[in-house]
């Protein structure tokens, strides 16, 4: 018979369901020799994705300096994933909200943040790849919307609002795993979940190693040229504001095949369902555990659900 149930307590509102994700060990992808593989299941917030806890500490920053009034309208260009957070967020607390987005990402993200409340603007890719360039059209894009609509625009590149909500996913880390972290492996976007992250992790211990993960067809971090990827929510062409390398130990560039073949092999040796850039992570955190030894304890994210992208290449559909 089945223990007792102890069930989560009753959430006060959907927003309280963000955060204190689960953590789980891989041990059919983790090759003989290789260090422990944990895998924070980011999955588990209210829109499959890490990137809820980013769109409440922007949205409530706005309104905790004023600078977003009650009802008021917010805007933001995204690859997807932090629209549906914002999507979330705003309808929770009740702010309509521009999205600025591009054909480049998923179907199930635009179709998401529009059932969520969002108004989308879609601004055409080269080929379905993610550029600078794209970068750039969206962010003008969302400039104009706030200019024309006097919109809180939450500007994801330059807003260090999410870097405590950060702290705070690497104190869950390190609760969760006893304080047995020796490496910390993630993909960088705005950089704001590497650099909090592996800022909170290092106040508990600063010796932790730090991997940064980027496109290899776009690994501008590590010195290269600017590229077309396939890799959502990672690798936007250029430096972002928010990188800082002097919390990172080493940059590791991940091509789209890799990333998508890794989250592939998650879904059928792991039963665990994500996207891209978690395959990119996978990919650096295990040859990163077979530098370290059996000895050491990696981990990484899942970043978001798979659920996202079974309109893209990754799951079989067509862009």
């Amino acid at each position: 018979m089945p223990g007792p149930v102890d069930p989560a307590p009753i959430a006060s509102g959907i927003l309280d369901r963000i955060g204190r994700t689960p953590m789980v060990e891989l041990a059919r992808l983790r090759p003989a020799g290789c260090a422990r593989l944990l895998l924070k299941l980011e999955s588990d917030n209210p829109t499959g994705s890490m990137k809820d806890r980013m769109a409440l500490a922007m949205v409530d920053g706005g309104r905790r300096r004023g600078r977003l009034a009650p009802g008021g309208r917010v805007v933001e260009y995204t690859g997807g994933s932090t629209g549906v957070s914002l999507a979330l967020v705003c309808a929770a607390r009740g702010h309509p909200l521009s999205i600025v987005t591009s054909d480049a990402f998923s179907l199930e993200k635009r179709r998401h943040m529009a059932a969520l409340g969002a108004e989308v603007t879609l601004v055409p890719s080269a080929n379905g790849g993610m550029d600078a360039a794209l970068t750039r059209a969206m962010i003008a894009a969302a400039d104009r919307i706030a200019a024309d609509t006097g919109a809180y625009w939450t500007d994801q590149l330059n807003n260090a609002d999410p870097l405590p909500a950060y702290h705070a996913l690497a104190d869950e880390i390190w609760a969760q795993t006893g304080g047995a972290v020796t490496a910390f492996v993630q993909s960088v976007g705005t950089a704001a979940s590497v650099r909090g992250v592996a800022e909170g992790l290092r106040r508990h211990r600063p010796d932790i190693h730090v991997a940064a993960v980027e496109p290899a067809e776009s690994a501008v971090l590590s010195g290269g040229p600017s590229g077309v990827h396939r890799i959502e929510g990672a690798g936007a062409g250029f430096v972002v504001p928010l990188w800082d390398p002097a919390v990172v130990d080493e940059i590791v560039p991940v091509s789209t095949a890799e990333a998508m073949a890794m989250a592939r092999r998650l879904a059928r040796e792991e039963a665990l369902f994500a996207g891209t850039s978690t395959g990119a992570n996978l990919v650096a955190a295990l040859a990163l555990g077979e530098r370290l030894g059996p000895d050491a304890t990696v981990v990484t994210l899942m970043c978001d659900t798979g659920m996202k992208y079974l309109s893209t290449p990754l799951y079989g559909g067509s862009g």
